[in-house]
């Protein structure tokens, strides 16, 4: 393959993942959890600790989770500026800068604002996400109204 082909293969499998973190927040805000459910490998892991949460392991167990603590608020997810690193033919890194609002239903809200450091594995043509840990820079949290 000449150094265009390869250029060329290389920027589609970027965009490509691209596209998946994309699909990743829309889905996640508009609460399609069997849309989301296929961003993932099997295997999952999601790591939070670094911003007060934990790990969890395996794509259905996150997917649980996020359905069970998010079903109920509104929430909005950006992504910015990805570093993305192809590894492998079928495996990357990426780093993205986030930011992310959540208004639960109890009238508490956040807003986030941080990064994902994650890996994504080619499997059967398609990117998923495998493993995903979110840092915090900075959190604001704001309770409901008084009267």
């Amino acid at each position: 393959m000449d150094d265009f082909a390869v250029s060329f293969e290389v920027s589609k499998d970027i965009e490509a993942i691209k596209q998946l973190k994309a699909r990743y927040f829309r889905l996640l805000d508009t609460k399609d959890w069997d849309g989301l459910r296929g961003l993932f490998t099997d295997d999952l892991v999601i790591d939070t600790t670094g911003s007060g949460g934990g790990v969890i392991a395996g794509a259905d167990a996150f997917v649980g989770f996020v359905s069970s603590h998010l079903a109920e608020a509104v929430t909005v997810h950006h992504g910015h500026t990805p570093e993305i690193t192809l590894t492998s033919p079928s495996e990357a890194t990426g780093i993205w800068a986030m930011e992310d609002r959540i208004w639960f239903a109890n009238g508490h809200a956040m807003t986030g604002f941080g990064h994902y450091h994650e890996t994504y594995a080619k499997i059967d043509g398609s990117w998923r996400i495998a493993s995903s840990t979110l840092t915090r820079l900075r959190v604001d949290m704001t309770g409901p109204a008084t009267a």
